[in-house]
């Protein structure tokens, strides 16, 4: 009986003492998120920006051409029409400065109807015409002019409509560059019933300086009727500071003269323009 008992001890010892041997303590660590910040790059491993961030693009602002760049639209229109003009001269023997001025003053510096909608830069008529009309109000209602299909055939007809014309023939027995007789001599030949169109395509010249254009066809540097001018007309160039309204004072001219007298139509001036003011 007391060896059955010592057993059962035995047992009971080893079984306790087995099982606080085995028994660990479990400690659970508290797993703390960690978020990395992922940077996703293209196919040339260059870094992109990270895809929940709000991206910041950096877009060129682009902005439509102006046409005229710094330009005015008269200066737009030299610019576009002056190469035509000279190889006119080269060909006709008519001053590139007097077709541009008279493109000018006839088109609107190219914003004219007649220059929009039929290519004509000169309001020639359609007298002995057959080719494609457009009718517009000029001395009379609804008028017929020539319709062209591109500007420069305008350019074109503009030169076989002088030279072909024997009212205009003593316009080619002055010097070429000499576009204050000619600017003369189309009115007394009738291309205009405005008394001051020559004093308007004098003025157009001599502002924009499109003389320039017939030296360089001749090869000079001065046109012989530019200094004949300027001697016998009264000019100013225009500097810093100066007004419409103290040019008009300092000559004892009204702005509208003075707008007249160099075919303007507004007070806008530059620097180095060359008004006429006697």
């Amino acid at each position: 009986m007391k060896i059955i008992l010592r057993i059962v001890l035995v047992f009971i010892l080893m079984t306790t003492v087995v099982g606080c041997g085995s028994k660990k303590k479990i400690v659970t660590k508290k797993k703390h998120d960690k978020t990395e910040k992922v940077v996703a790059k293209n196919k040339d491993s260059e870094p992109l920006v990270n895809p929940t961030e709000t991206p910041v693009t950096t877009v060129p602002v682009v902005t439509a051409p102006n046409p005229s760049g710094t330009m005015n639209i008269t200066e737009s229109y030299i610019s576009e029409f002056s190469p035509i003009a000279q190889k006119k001269m080269r060909e006709h023997k008519i001053p590139a400065s007097i077709t541009l001025a008279q493109g000018i003053l006839e088109s609107a510096s190219g914003r004219g109807r007649l220059a929009v909608e039929g290519n004509n830069h000169f309001g020639i008529k359609c007298h002995g015409w057959s080719g494609d009309k457009i009718f517009h109000d000029d001395d009379v209602s609804q008028e017929c002019f020539r319709k062209y299909k591109h500007a420069e055939q305008s350019f074109e007809d503009h030169s076989e409509f002088l030279t072909s014309r024997g009212r205009y023939a003593k316009l080619f027995d002055l010097d070429v560059d000499d576009y204050q007789g000619w600017a003369k001599g189309l009115r007394a030949a009738g291309y205009a019933t405005d008394r001051k169109y020559p004093d308007k395509l004098i003025s157009l010249i001599e502002r924009f300086q499109l003389y320039r254009f017939d030296q360089e066809v001749l090869g000079t540097t001065a046109s012989t009727s530019r200094k004949k001018d300027l001697g016998a007309r009264l000019t100013h160039k225009v500097q810093k500071g100066d007004t419409m309204y103290s040019l008009s004072k300092r000559y004892n001219l009204s702005i509208n003269e003075l707008q007249k007298l160099n075919g303007m139509t507004n007070n806008n001036l530059q620097l180095g323009q060359i008004l006429i003011v006697k």
